[in-house]
């Protein structure tokens, strides 16, 4: 994939409507009376500007909070990314003589957009949503480098790190788009935790977006350490090789995975799906995408401890004897797999189900035809441990020294 950054494009893509009229392209010469000097998006309003892709309003208005428009977005895509020998191919109806015209073809010619999704037009002006956005930006990365195409496929069946994947609103057509942009920077989620989905993006949380955008294009795949932990807990299972000092014997987290483990004590079984680790040793920069899911500030105490190492395995737990508590779970002789609540209130924020602190003969009686729930074991260099699943796939953790 051959990559050029243009800064400035032909006139045919200038709107109205997201460079204004007048204004000069030069930020510094360009004061919009409505972003301040103290306002969040300050530096990049006038950095994106500067570059050619946006311009303000002949009133002196930038408008940081308009919405972006999917004729707006595709316009500033064709400015950042320009594909060598790009063919335009779109052929929306509503399209014929929009001032975007030209930009939407180009885009849908780059790979950012694909034309099958609006089979009923393109509606140019109506907002632009986040998973939108998401799917055209990662769509255009995976279409024109193969690396990212591989990651495509890699992150279908991954963990993301926001709510609606745990609420089961993300599925696996739609998980890999926002994994890319998450684990590339291009979009982040929100602090209480969602991606959000159907929220729609304004002018000025764009100028951020393409500048990342302009950055990630210059880059591998592989240089993204986020997207490579993303990947990992796809196909791996697991990011324990990625954040921490451990590593397996023969058999690994993947061929483990949807293998059943019958509980010594015969009181019940299990199946492991998947185990994500989170290196906290430095508390200010926590390794792992991650992190914000699974560790808050009251568990720094415990967890932030040199040589410790919290892993959070999802397992479907299936109870058989009466009465059966986590006391049962606790003595199944699983190792490995025998793991505690995670009592940090993440559970409830994300909507993750995790082992309850008491009447656990009560939770289980609920789901007497299983539970998948997250568990927390804590590891150090003399606790590791191992499991061998009833089809004699054994798992055993080891120092990579």
């Amino acid at each position: 994939m051959k990559m050029l950054m243009s800064s400035l494009l032909a006139g045919a893509l200038v709107s109205v409507s997201i460079l204004g009229s007048s204004l000069p392209v030069s930020a510094a010469n360009s004061k919009f009376r409505d972003v301040p000097s103290t306002y969040w998006a300050n530096q990049s309003i006038y950095t994106a500007v500067e570059k050619g892709y946006f311009k303000g309003y002949s009133d002196g208005t930038f408008r940081p909070k308009a919405n972006i428009t999917r004729a707006e977005f595709a316009a500033l895509i064709a400015r950042v990314a320009d594909y060598e020998g790009v063919q335009s191919s779109a052929d929306f109806s509503d399209m014929k003589g929009h001032w975007a015209e030209s930009a939407v073809n180009t885009a849908v010619g780059m790979g950012f957009i694909k034309a099958a999704d609006y089979p009923n037009g393109f509606q140019p002006g109506k907002a632009l949503t986040r998973e939108e956005m998401a799917k055209w930006l990662s769509s255009g990365l995976a279409a024109n480098d193969t690396e990212y195409k591989q990651a495509w496929t890699d992150t279908k069946t991954t963990v993301l790190p926001v709510k609606e994947y745990f609420q089961g609103q993300i599925s696996q057509t739609k998980a890999p788009f926002i994994a890319i942009v998450m684990g590339t920077g291009l979009m982040k989620g929100y602090t209480d935790g969602t991606f959000g989905l159907t929220k729609t993006t304004t002018r000025a949380e764009v100028s951020a977006i393409v500048l990342r955008l302009e950055n990630v294009l210059s880059k591998s795949a592989n240089s993204f350490a986020d997207l490579t932990e993303l990947r990992a807990v796809g196909t791996e299972k697991s990011n324990l090789e990625l954040v921490t000092p451990f590593t397996f014997g023969n058999e690994t987290f993947a061929d483990a995975s949807g293998k059943k483990f019958t509980f010594k004590n015969g009181a019940g079984s299990l199946v492991f799906h998947r185990a994500i680790a989170v290196n906290a040793q430095n508390w200010g920069n926590k390794q792992s995408i991650y992190s914000d899911v699974f560790v808050s500030e009251e568990d720094k105490m415990m967890v932030n401890k040199k040589g410790l190492y919290p892993i959070y395995m999802q397992l479907t737990i299936y109870p058989k004897t009466n009465n059966f508590n986590a006391t049962h779970y606790s003595n199944s002789g699983a190792l490995l797999l025998r793991g505690a609540t995670i009592s940090n209130g993440l559970p409830s924020k994300y909507g993750y189900e995790t082992l309850p602190n008491e009447e656990t003969a009560q939770y289980f009686a609920k789901h007497k035809s299983g539970i998948t729930i997250w568990v927390v074991r804590y590891l150090t260099d003399d606790t590791l441990t191992n499991v061998r699943m009833d089809d004699r796939t054994y798992v055993r953790l080891v120092n990579k020294k």
